[in-house]
């Protein structure tokens, strides 16, 4: 009886050793880290390692990081305030090119994007830097890489960097070819291998194809055939892109190369003739171009100090006086966004969210439940269209839009690497408003019920660790 009593206390203090390891372990790293995670995730974290601290821990040092901040000069000196935009002077504090005049052209339809797309990478002339989630095995992945392939045959310094969950979409034979035609291929964090700092969980969700730092294609379109015009298999989802000229593309360029460089790629040799490459220093100096637009990017992710999209978002639910137009394909907004979508709907502020019926990710549509029903009690407007939707924009009165690869949830907004376009020009933000109009003509309105108790304790439990999803 003593014997067992011995072992039970041995049993004891050994968990209290673990418990009280891994709590001390998460409180430095954090302290260390500066991290800062909303209450309900700390207080997920420390109970996880409270309860099972044998498998909490691990999770924890492999997954727990999600900012991995790289130090980079100043690339921009301080503006005056004067009838400045809210969102420049916002932005200014994150320390990003500013606003900067280009030609803009949106994309109404996948025919329409596809064509821009190999316009672009066609035009490069020295230098050609593509960043994707995936590249599909279809005819567009197929058309894509062939374009990539004749560039780097003509003599362009051509860099693909694709995401390490993304790149098992690109065949091996495909990946070959690129490599014999002299496409340099980079993996950002490769599912099996440590070429990428941070935990595996970071992905690179940014998109955009940059022709010698003057031309730039962006949007939330990966490369494959669901994305543009669809295929015999797959129907074409709605999506946006667009392109851009001017200072906004060597600004996505200074990102790209520092992907590339986190990913283990050598940085880009320096320019044997510097009067013949000088795109960086002389886009944002030409005169505009007519009808040009004020245009922003704005990088968001581990790398960044901020949480820096979302900080605009909540930024504009406080901004917005008349409306708020929004589509995405996944809605799981954190709590700090979901009270300031609340509060904008209670002061009269009116806000429509376009959203799939049924996205291709079920558990997303499980989780944004919750919220959908807190937020549609005070006001706010779901349209569930009746297919697959891919796009990701957001428009604010008639003074802004936002487009890009950002989703309206945890994981888009507060671990991926990602990136956002913002548009100040009138025309622009009309054109995306009425996009967003157009897609809600055909959906159904949302229609809360309450849950019953499974559910409702089913969707607390995924929402714990939904962001990580």
């Amino acid at each position: 009886m003593s014997g067992s009593a011995d072992a039970w206390e041995i049993a004891l203090s050994t968990h209290g050793l673990a418990v009280a390891a891994s709590v001390l372990t998460y409180v430095l790293t954090s302290r260390s880290a500066q991290a800062r995670r909303p209450p309900s995730i700390a207080i997920a974290w420390v109970l996880g390692m409270i309860a099972l601290p044998y498998l909490a821990l691990p999770i924890y040092v492999l997954f727990g990081r999600r900012k991995v901040v790289r130090p980079r000069p100043r690339v921009h000196a301080p503006r005056p305030p004067d009838a400045q935009h809210w969102a420049r002077t916002l932005i200014e504090s994150f320390d990003v090119p500013d606003a900067a005049p280009a030609r803009v052209r949106l994309h109404p339809d996948g025919r329409a994007a596809r064509a821009a797309l190999l316009e672009t990478i066609g035009a490069a002339r020295r230098r050609l830097d593509v960043c994707t989630f995936l590249i599909g095995d279809d005819a567009l992945g197929r058309a894509v890489a062939a374009a990539l392939i004749e560039r780097a045959r003509a003599g362009v310094r051509v860099r693909l960097l694709i995401d390490g969950v993304g790149v098992p979409f690109l065949p091996r034979a495909e990946r070959a070819r690129l490599a014999a035609a002299g496409v340099a291929l980079g993996v950002f964090s490769p599912l099996f291998a440590r070429r990428t700092s941070g935990p595996r969980n970071l992905r690179n969700h940014r998109k955009y194809a940059i022709a010698d730092g003057r031309a730039l294609w962006a949007g939330g379109r990966n490369f494959a055939a669901e994305y543009f015009e669809g295929d015999a298999r797959r129907a074409a989802w709605p999506d946006l892109s667009f392109d851009v000229s001017g200072a906004v593309a060597a600004a996505a360029e200074h990102q790209f190369e520092a992907d590339w460089r986190a990913s283990g790629g050598a940085p880009a040799p320096a320019p044997s003739d510097p009067s013949l490459d000088d795109e960086r220093a002389s886009a944002g100096t030409e005169p505009p171009s007519p009808g040009a637009s004020l245009v922003q990017f704005l990088p968001s992710g581990p790398d960044q100090t901020e949480d820096t999209v979302h900080a605009l978002l909540i930024d504009a639910c406080f901004r917005a006086e008349r409306r708020l137009l929004a589509v995405t394909p996944y809605f799981v907004p954190d709590s700090a966004l979901e009270s300031a979508l609340r509060l904008a709907a209670r002061r009269g502020v009116a806000i429509d969210v376009c959203l799939p019926r049924r996205s291709n990710h079920r558990l997303a549509d499980f989780a944004r439940m919750r919220s959908l029903r807190a937020l549609a009690a005070v006001g706010v407007r779901f349209h569930l269209v009746p297919r697959m939707t891919h796009a990701k924009a957001v428009v604010v009165d008639e003074s802004l839009a936002i487009a890009g690869s950002v989703n309206l949830d945890s994981r888009s907004l507060l671990l991926n690497y990602e990136s956002a376009f913002l548009f100040y020009g009138a025309t622009e933000i009309e054109w995306c408003a009425t996009w967003i109009d157009a897609l809600r003509q055909g959906a159904h309105p949302f229609e809360p019920r309450p849950p019953g108790l499974w559910r409702d304790v089913a969707e607390g439990l995924l929402l714990t660790l939904g962001y990580q999803l």
